[in-house]
């Protein structure tokens, strides 16, 4: 029994190992198969993309083919023509060569001729030279003197005709030339005169304010004249309120002042806010409006008359000429009345009118400087133009223009003669205004050399001196003793006429801000 149990394992397992190997074969059959078809279809996979890559390669290669065939049409296209181009070249080279090969032989000809032709001029010159000795040995001969002795003769008649005829011809150019001369000059400055017409200002010292009624003189007053003050310590000029109907007198000998006060008061009364803080505001705020017009001013003027590339500070210069006057004209219409006629007495003479219009506009910058040094304003012009790089010429005519220095150009006399032309104004009254100017600016100038001094201002044709301190610097006993100090060293130093009052002015102010 137990040796049949064994012999049914034996087979049992035989029969695993049998089945086993089957499957085994099996799978491997059956693995073969699947790799073949799955490498068959590689295959034409494989085969299906070579097909389109080479139709791909195809289309490139016969697309660069074409850009290829284009390329070389058109560089063959261009040595053609480029072969074109060198042969014409060649053409018209041939052309110049056999033209100069015949000029060539033409010059050759023509210089046989000439050594020809030479040869005859120097037989005949010789001919000519043999001719000449005999006839002067002849006249030698017959004269008695040699041919050296009569050249000396014959060269001191020559000269000594030619010298009578030389002085005679000279002294009538002369009296031509004075005839001629003084008939051009003055036909040109009457030219100059006629072209340009004169228009004269009156010199004044007042701006009269003109206001809707009189209820008005009271609030520009204010509470114990607190207004009036504070107007007159802003711009240094004297307000005068009187009985005038309808009208304000603005006083003060500096325009420009004027023009500010003038502009601030229309300014509040058109407001209606009047007191101290609005005013101070208003005045700085017209100060800057009046210089912005300044400016403005200048530019134009130098517009107007087509001189280009001043310096920006003497175009500001010339803005403020519109606000000075020069002995009863405006200085800024005088300037430019003698622009113009150095232009046109420039062109009449042959000199560039360009040059002299640009000094003529330029001659009386010395009078509207920034500060006042004690310097004549012709002088003081020519500095100012040298510092702005203005050209020698025109800066010797602003400084030569009333004879301070000497001229070295041609355009300084027609500044001289232009501005003359221009003021028509005796040479006294020259002197009464520019000593008047001088004198204000000079008590202004004396009390500011006080310390503790903020302000001062020469009001009332410098019969007044007003002159503002700080509060924080003079007590009140100081301010009176700096009044005597004034007025005395006025007295010991200036010549005035009449007498000067000098007032002292000191106030306390206190600024506080709600917010």
């Amino acid at each position: 029994m137990e040796i049949i149990k064994i012999t049914d394992i034996i087979i049992g397992v035989v029969a695993l190992i049998v089945g086993m190997i089957l499957m085994f074969i099996i799978t491997r059959v059956i693995m073969k198969s699947r790799s073949r078809k799955v490498i068959e279809d590689a295959q034409k996979e494989a085969e299906a993309i070579k097909k389109d890559k080479l139709l791909e390669v195809k289309e490139k290669f016969i697309g660069l083919k074409a850009d290829l065939e284009k390329q070389v049409s058109a560089r063959y296209a261009k040595i053609q023509s480029q072969e074109a181009k060198l042969k014409q070249r060649e053409l018209i080279l041939n052309q110049k060569q056999e033209d100069l090969q015949k000029k060539k032989n033409e010059t050759d000809l023509v210089r046989e001729n000439l050594d020809v032709q030479l040869e005859l001029v120097d037989k005949k010159k010789q001919e000519l030279n043999k001719v000449h000795k005999l006839e002067i040995e002849r006249l030698e001969a017959l004269s008695g003197l040699s041919a050296d002795e009569a050249k000396e003769r014959m060269a001191e008649l020559m000269k000594e005709e030619a010298k009578s005829q030389a002085l005679a011809y000279i002294n009538e150019i002369m009296e031509e030339a004075k005839m001629t001369a003084n008939k051009e000059a003055k036909k040109i400055v009457v030219q100059s005169i006629q072209r340009v017409a004169t228009e004269t200002a009156i010199e004044n010292a007042i701006t009269v304010f003109h206001i809707d009624s009189d209820e008005i003189k009271g609030r520009i007053i204010g509470r114990e004249g607190r207004n009036i003050r504070a107007l007159e310590a802003a711009t240094g000029i004297e307000i005068i309120v009187d009985d005038t109907p309808e009208a304000i007198i603005l006083s003060g000998f500096d325009p420009v002042r004027r023009e500010v006060a003038r502009l601030a008061l229309h300014q509040l009364v058109q407001d209606g806010r009047i007191h101290p803080a609005r005013i101070e505001e208003i005045v700085n705020k017209v100060k800057k409006q009046v210089e912005e017009e300044i400016i403005e001013t200048g530019k134009r003027t130098t517009i107007d008359l087509g001189i280009h590339g001043l310096h920006p500070e003497l175009i500001r210069m010339i803005g403020r000429m519109k606000y000075r006057s020069s002995y009863g004209q405006n200085l800024l219409q005088h300037s430019r009345e003698t622009a113009n006629l150095c232009a046109i007495m420039a062109a009449e003479l042959g000199l560039n009118p360009k040059k002299a219009k640009r000094a003529g506009l330029l001659h009386d910058i010395g009078k509207v400087p920034d500060d006042e040094p004690e310097l004549p304003h012709a002088i003081l012009g020519m500095k100012l133009g040298e510092k702005y790089k203005e050209k020698p010429d025109i800066c010797n005519a602003i400084g030569a223009h009333h004879d301070e220095i000497e001229m070295t150009s041609l355009l300084a006399p027609i500044v001289q003669v232009c501005d003359a032309i221009s003021g028509a104004r005796p040479g006294a009254r020259r002197e009464i205004v520019e000593a008047y100017i001088k004198r204000l600016n000079d008590l202004e100038q004396l009390a500011l050399s006080y310390p503790g001094v903020v302000k001062t201002y020469a009001i009332q044709a410098g019969r007044e001196l007003r002159v503002i301190v700080g509060a924080d610097k003079i007590d009140d006993l100081q301010t009176e003793n700096l009044s005597n100090e004034i007025a005395k060293k006025i007295q010991d130093e200036m010549t005035y006429p009449g007498q000067v009052k000098i007032t002292v002015i000191r106030e306390t102010r206190s600024v506080a801000f709600a917010k």
